[in-house]
């Protein structure tokens, strides 16, 4: 499916430095909370300027230096959560976007944004700090089945970007498996063709290719 570039942009940049809250009687020390910003900002190799992660084991590093989540899916959730403010930023992304959907994009495709150019990477998998935000733990059985994962990017090259900056594809993957295919492969709904393609992609995240190459060999074992 080809992508609309007429309408693929930002529409709003998020940053946030970790802080500590409390949930449920424990102090909890996160960096989802992430707040629009005006102007432009400096994306370099591992975060946003004024933008950091709490627990780098986990968040964060070159393959999870930029997290896009698309506008699209904030009306899917304000149907879900009726009595609940989802201002953007609200699910920790540095980025809320138009047009750049999970079933369109591939791993491997390669963009600018801005003046800065970026490597589609691998989905979100949420951890419980996404509960935590929404102060309520179901949301992170909810956003696995949704499959609306939003995107993560590495940074080819360290540019500025702000809310209005086009979105522009300037390589699709070969490998033609896209973000939500991902998904799918972890929840195990995808095809062992998916799963051989997904291996031989330059870009996914090292630890998917093992995950990955792990679920090949038994199924060779199997078959």
């Amino acid at each position: 499916m080809s992508l609309d570039f007429d309408v693929t942009r930002v529409i709003s940049l998020n940053v946030g430095l970790p802080r500590t809250v409390n949930f449920r009687g424990q102090a909890v020390t996160t960096g989802i909370f992430k707040e629009p910003v005006k102007g432009r900002i400096k994306l370099r190799r591992l975060n946003l300027d004024g933008d950091k992660q709490a627990d780098l084991t986990v968040h964060g590093g070159p393959d999870k230096a930029l997290y896009a989540y698309p506008a699209e899916h904030y009306d899917y959730w304000k149907k879900r959560l009726p009595n609940m403010k989802l201002p953007l930023g609200m699910f920790g992304e540095n980025l809320t976007t138009e047009g750049l959907l999970e079933d369109q994009v591939n791993i491997g495709d390669v963009f600018r944004i801005g003046s800065s150019e970026v490597v589609v990477t691998q989905p979100r998998m949420p951890c419980y700090k996404l509960g935590v935000k929404f102060g309520r733990m179901d949301i992170v059985r909810q956003f696995m089945e949704s499959k609306l994962t939003g995107i993560y990017f590495r940074v080819l090259k360290e540019g500025e970007v702000g809310a209005g900056d086009e979105i522009e594809l300037i390589s699709r993957d070969e490998n033609n498996v896209t973000v939500k295919d991902i998904v799918r492969l972890v929840t195990g709904e995808g095809s062992i063709a998916t799963l051989r393609r997904a291996v031989h992609i330059e870009s996914l995240a090292e630890g998917w290719r093992q995950e990955f190459l792990e679920q090949l060999a038994q199924k060779d074992e199997i078959g």
